[in-house]
């Protein structure tokens, strides 16, 4: 059992992954604008933020061809989001920086034998690279990614499908809905993850504290976690 700051325990932790472990939504934006832009649909930054992020790459095609009355066939839709996948990989391979304390913070909760997930509306494609390159890939036995689910969050799908997963790979530690910890940046997630059951600590790397106050506990750096900064309770994990 992991107890955080502010007393909440966990018996499981689910990451979200672009805005929790690397700051990849500038990445997405740019591959987005690639395409976006020769068919006269680009957006601002600003818009990106306050729309686009947090919905995988099909809600976000569909929501930008929308802004235009056009409606995209499945096959239309697929090419789109092949042609953002190939140009994020050729972004990526110049590096990415990971946030501060995230690895850390996985890497201690991975030693106590902390079951732990990644639930994220990036593409499966654009998350293995990356967590080879931070050398994390083999702390996570389960990765729930926008290939599996329907709908983006701010539906509940992926985090009922990351606990279910969870439950079926550690049996013997009974998980509760209610004892696992997901780990958001956006309001999507942290309502995606409360409609599951789950408890959210909320990080303040893609918005301001003031838009993430339905999450459980907030911090302004996964460093605090890790840290034993004051303000804070140090947290304790215990594997028996």
């Amino acid at each position: 059992m992991v107890i955080f700051p502010g007393g909440l325990q966990a018996a499981a932790v689910i990451f979200d992954f672009d805005g929790v472990i690397v700051d990849t939504e500038p990445l997405h934006y740019k591959a987005f604008k690639q395409i976006l832009i020769p068919h006269g649909l680009g957006f601002s930054w600003e818009q990106y933020i306050e729309t686009y992020m947090g919905f995988d790459d099909r809600d976000a095609f569909v929501q930008a061809f929308n802004t235009k009355n056009i409606q995209l066939s499945h096959d239309e839709l697929t090419q789109l989001i092949s042609a953002k996948a190939a140009i994020f990989q050729d972004v990526i391979r110049s590096g990415v920086t990971p946030y501060p304390g995230v690895i850390d913070l996985i890497k201690t909760l991975h030693s106590a034998n902390t079951p732990l997930a990644i639930c994220s509306g990036a593409l499966r494609s654009d998350i293995m690279p990356i967590l080879k390159m931070l050398n994390i890939s083999d702390c996570f036995g389960i990765i729930v990614s926008a290939d599996e689910v329907a709908k983006s969050k701010p539906d509940p799908e992926c985090y009922r499908l990351a606990f279910e997963r969870l439950s079926a790979r550690w049996p013997l530690s009974v998980l509760l809905a209610a004892q696992t910890l997901a780990i958001e940046d956006t309001p999507a997630g942290i309502s995606a993850a409360l409609n599951a059951g789950i408890q959210v600590i909320a990080v303040t790397n893609s918005y301001q504290r003031q838009y993430l106050s339905d999450a459980t506990f907030i911090v302004e750096s996964l460093e605090q976690l890790v840290s034993g900064n004051l303000e804070l309770n140090k947290f304790i994990v215990d594997d028996k």
